[in-house]
């Protein structure tokens, strides 16, 4: 059976259509077994059993709740499709990895600390031994903390980490449900919190910083 558009095949899925499935698998099979693998490699455990067990579970929370994932999905473009299903992919995988690191670590962590384990990827932090990085990755999400509107603040707090640390595209994390932004908005987002946190640490204005004991270690945000 054809069917006409993306939509009509997300419909005929939350339906229960057999086929449907079939043909929602062969097409973005390729994509969420994508996102899962980069998001793994972060994590430095890709053996392909765990890659196709993490693609089944991506593909269980798409169907749980009679497809609620899909039914609560406002696509905003015909690719829109392709944005949803790798954030789904990618929210799946890493709290694989963070329940993981919680049970090794104990649950008393806070979450921010379980998001440092995966913090390799933030720009401006490569080449930083370990300790120094999570000094830095600290002290820019102080800055996050305090200086964000109070209203918006939670969402593009949110936004930055996603674009930074966890290698999402503007686009991919503008098709998050819930975020209400268009991909030039979550991009004027990420670009005022850079520029913002630039020139706090250039500045050396954390609580915890010294007179003239500005860091620039975010020199390549």
């Amino acid at each position: 059976m054809a069917w006409t558009s993306t939509a009509d095949l997300l419909q005929a899925c939350i339906k229960g259509d057999e086929p449907a499935w079939e043909e929602f698998i062969r097409q973005f099979h390729p994509v969420i077994a994508g996102t899962v693998m980069r998001c793994a490699r972060r994590f430095r455990e890709t053996t392909p059993e765990l890659i196709d067990d993490l693609v089944q579970e991506t593909l269980f929370k798409i169907c749980a709740n009679q497809c609620r994932t899909l039914r609560e999905f406002e696509p905003r473009s015909p690719d829109a499709i392709f944005g949803f299903l790798k954030t789904v992919a990618f929210t799946v995988t890493l709290d694989h990895f963070r329940t993981g690191l919680a049970e090794k670590r104990g649950s008393g962590r806070s979450d921010a600390a379980l998001d440092a384990y995966g913090a390799s990827a933030v720009a401006g932090s490569k080449g930083l031994p370990e300790i120094e990085r999570e000094v830095l990755l600290r002290e820019i999400d102080e800055h996050l903390a305090v200086g964000l509107d109070s209203v918006t603040g939670a969402r593009d707090r949110r936004i930055f980490w996603l674009y930074y640390r966890h290698g999402m595209t503007s686009r991919a994390i503008a098709a998050i449900p819930g975020l209400q932004l268009s991909q030039k908005g979550v991009e004027s987002v990420i670009q005022r919190l850079t520029s913002q946190v630039r020139d706090q640490l250039c500045k050396g204005d954390s609580p915890k910083s010294k007179p003239g004991e500005g860091k620039c270690s975010a020199g390549t945000f």
